[in-house]
């Protein structure tokens, strides 16, 4: 039996004064998960706004993917070991 979903995940960023902030959320139908990222500019560094983007942008997924793997965690537990 073939099973397909289509998850969506969508990245919003914020930057302001040399910090970009990012939040990933997905949507898994009735149940959202967000993971949070940032990215900070040494003052010394040039402007390149694309870096902070990416840097918070990918530091978010990826809290975002810790989060799904420990959702899927506690689902098995529960599976594997069912309540009374």
């Amino acid at each position: 039996m073939a099973h397909t979903q289509d998850w969506k995940v969508r990245v919003h960023l914020f930057e302001e004064e040399g910090t970009t902030k990012a939040r990933a959320v997905l949507d898994l139908g009735g149940t959202e998960i967000s993971g949070q990222g940032v990215a900070r500019r040494n003052p010394h560094d040039r402007d390149v706004p694309e870096i902070g983007d990416e840097l918070a942008a990918g530091r978010a997924m990826n809290d975002l993917a810790q989060k799904l793997l420990s959702v899927a965690r506690t689902d098995i537990e529960g599976v594997a070991h069912p309540g009374p």
